[in-house]
């Protein structure tokens, strides 16, 4: 009998084809126990869906998922549809990767799981087959025939009840919650940019952009032992926050219409000197360039932030500067570790989370994290 591959285990058709599928109306009261989803379409609408309650197969774990948070590409792919030329909303399409819940049924073979576990749920699910070079070498996040939940066409996490392979997922401590378990996805962004740029205890960096991804590589960064950081915005009310999470931090306002030579001699003023190494978590030309530009000669620009197809980069100043420019996608072997570092005490999630919604309200939850004037930096949908 052949293997059957995680594509065909996850299947969309297996859920949107099945007679228990439906949209439910607005205001529409789910049953306590329905399996209750996030969904948005190719009309760009969002709503709550009733999928059927999943059974575990052999290696596979049934999760009552109990925290998710919301990422910019959830919120990107309801409202504009698609993220490249590879990842497109052609039907409806689960959101949310972000999650942590507790084991309720195990299928065949497991043993490593039992009923009341509590795991947080790494979305991306590589073929782990011997012929795949991805898979076999540790670089699994290239793998090509990866089930990455909430990436079309693939369900997302944000539902009641999920199925997933047991040994992608990772046991929380007792003295993680739910909540950070969720906000290890995040964090695993932000700790894999950081292995790959090399970042070294005493290192001055530089962090573009004071979103979550840019707030968790703030949170990092000074695990790590950076210092100076300075981490810039173009609104004071995110550099505020980044000051209340990590006080030490040093901040600059990027002022629109200023170019990026003078965006970056304000930050190397503040600094007291060029910076070492840069985490871009905005994927914006012209944050990429103040990048650049506020790098010393050798430094390092870590771009974490995914942008527009084609950039243009000050060549010339990178050559005579031999400024290395490396780039990320998604995250290996960064999980554990994420974990470590949140049990261990040496960073703190929790403050991240601004918003809290029952799973009943995700919709409303959505809209929140889309509405800027809000001031959401993590919404979290918690059931």
């Amino acid at each position: 009998m052949g293997h059957a591959s995680n594509t065909e285990i996850y299947n969309p058709r297996n859920i949107l084809d099945h007679p228990d599928f439906r949209v439910l109306t607005p205001g529409e009261k789910p049953d306590p126990d329905a399996n209750i989803a996030a969904f948005y379409n190719p009309a760009h609408e969002i709503h709550l869906v009733q999928k059927p309650r999943p059974k575990p197969g052999p290696g596979q774990v049934l999760l009552h998922v109990r925290a998710t948070g919301i990422c910019g590409s959830d919120v990107h792919f309801w409202q504009h549809g698609r993220i490249g030329d590879s990842m497109i909303v052609t039907d409806e399409c689960g959101s949310g990767h972000e999650s942590a819940g507790e084991v309720v049924e195990v299928g065949e073979g497991v043993t490593q799981w039992k009923v009341g576990d509590r795991a947080a749920i790494e979305a991306g699910v590589p073929c782990s087959q011997p012929a795949c070079d991805a898979c076999r070498t540790g670089r699994y996040n290239a793998c090509p025939d990866v089930v990455f939940f909430s990436t079309p066409p693939f369900r997302g996490t944000l539902t009641r009840w999920h199925l997933h392979p047991a040994q992608w997922l990772h046991k929380l401590p007792d003295n993680v919650s739910f909540e950070e378990g969720s906000l290890c996805e995040p964090l695993a962004v932000a700790l894999a940019g950081l292995e790959r740029s090399g970042l070294r205890l005493g290192d001055p960096v530089l962090i573009c952009g004071a979103g979550p991804i840019g707030l968790v590589s703030l949170l990092s960064a000074r695990a790590a032992g950076a210092e100076p950081i300075i981490i810039t915005d173009l609104f004071q009310s995110r550099l505020d926050f980044a000051k209340r999470l990590v006080p030490g931090v040093r901040t600059v306002l990027i002022q629109r219409g200023s170019t990026a030579k003078e965006s970056a001699a304000a930050i190397k003023e503040v600094a007291g000197g060029p910076l070492t190494v840069a985490l871009e978590c905005t994927g914006v030309e012209s944050s990429v360039h103040t990048a650049i530009y506020s790098l010393a000669f050798g430094g390092k620009v870590f771009i974490i932030g995914v942008g527009k197809n084609e950039q243009l980069f000050p060549f010339m100043h990178l050559s005579a500067n031999e400024i290395d420019v490396s780039f990320q996608y998604r995250y290996a072997n960064q999980y554990p570790k994420a974990i470590r570092l949140v049990s261990g005490g040496l960073i703190n999630l929790k403050p991240l989370v601004t918003h809290r919604f029952p799973l009943e309200e995700a919709v409303s939850a959505f809209h929140v994290a889309a509405d800027p004037s809000q001031g959401a930096i993590k919404v979290q949908i918690q059931d």
